[in-house]
C-alpha cells in the first residue's frame, strides 16, 4: 500500500478545505469583502461629491463621519438579517429530514440510495453505502447527500455581520483620510486615486481567497467604483455650480 492511500485526506491535498466550518469561513469572507468594498466606494463616493460642491473641509468630514457610522450599521444588521434567515432556512430543513428518519426510516433509506445510484454507483453498492452511512450517522448522512447542509456548519449570522461592520468600517477610513490629508486644490484627484488602488486590492484580495482568477473580479470592482465616483463628483459640481450648496 502506496503512501498516499494511508495519507489523511488534508495531508494529500492540503490545498483543499475538508476540514469543519467551510460554509462559515465562505460567508464571513465574502461578508467581509462586500463590506470593505462598499465601505470604501460608499464613503468616497459621499466625500468626493460633498467636496465638488463645496471647497470647505468641515462639510466634507461631517458627511464622511456620517456615512462611515451608518453604512457600517446598515451593513451589519444587513448581513445578520440576511444570514439569520439563511440559518433558519437550514435549520428547518433539518429539523423536517430529523422528523422523516424518526417517521419513515425505510423510505429514507431508499431515497438515500438512490441518490447514490444516481451519482454512478450500482444499485448494490449505492444499498451499502446508504445502509452503512445510516447505520453510522443517519441524519448526518442525509442533509450531506440530500441538502448538502453540514449540521455542525450552520452559518452564523454574528459572525457575517461582525466581519461586514468592521470591513466597512476599514474600508471607508481610506476615503475619509485621503481627503483630509490631500491639499484642498487636490482633494478629490487624490481620493479617487486612493480609492480605486484600494478597490484593486481588495477585488485583488477577494480573488485570491476565493481561489479564483484576479483580473475579472479585480476589474469590476475598481469599474464600479469610479463609475459611482464619477456619478457623484457629476451630481456634487452641478449642485455647486448651481447654488444650491
Amino acid at each position: 500500500m502506496s503512501s498516499i492511500d494511508n495519507a489523511h485526506p488534508d495531508e494529500a491535498h492540503p490545498d483543499e478545505p475538508h476540514n469543519g466550518g467551510v460554509n462559515n469561513k465562505l460567508n464571513a469572507l465574502r461578508a467581509g469583502v462586500l463590506g470593505a468594498n462598499d465601505g470604501i466606494v460608499s464613503v468616497a463616493a459621499i466625500t468626493v461629491g460633498v467636496a465638488s460642491a463645496t471647497p470647505s473641509l468641515g462639510p466634507v468630514l461631517t458627511a464622511g463621519v456620517a456615512g462611515l457610522v451608518g453604512g457600517a450599521i446598515s451593513m451589519a444588521l444587513g448581513e445578520y438579517v440576511s444570514v439569520s434567515s439563511q440559518r433558519d432556512g437550514e435549520r428547518a430543513l433539518i429539523a423536517k429530514e430529523k422528523r422523516e428518519l424518526a417517521e419513515m426510516p425505510q423510505q429514507e433509506l431508499l431515497e438515500l440510495a438512490g441518490i447514490y445510484e444516481q451519482k454512478g454507483l450500482s444499485a448494490a453498492t449505492a444499498r451499502q453505502v446508504a445502509e452503512e452511512l445510516t447505520a453510522k450517522d443517519a441524519l448526518r448522512a442525509h442533509i450531506s447527500a440530500e441538502l448538502n447542509i453540514d449540521p455542525d456548519d450552520v452559518v452564523s449570522p454574528w459572525r457575517a455581520a461582525f466581519a461586514s461592520g468592521i470591513a466597512f468600517t476599514i474600508g471607508a477610513l481610506l476615503p475619509l483620510l485621503a481627503i483630509l490629508i490631500a491639499p484642498s486644490d487636490l482633494r478629490v484627484p487624490a481620493t479617487m486615486v486612493a480609492v480605486l488602488v484600494a478597490l484593486a486590492l481588495t477585488g485583488a484580495a477577494g480573488a485570491y481567497l476565493g481561489q479564483s482568477r484576479l483580473l475579472r473580479p479585480t476589474l469590476r470592482v475598481v469599474i464600479g467604483g469610479a463609475i459611482a465616483l464619477a456619478a457623484t463628483y457629476l451630481v456634487g459640481s452641478a449642485l455647486g455650480t448651481s447654488g444650491l450648496v
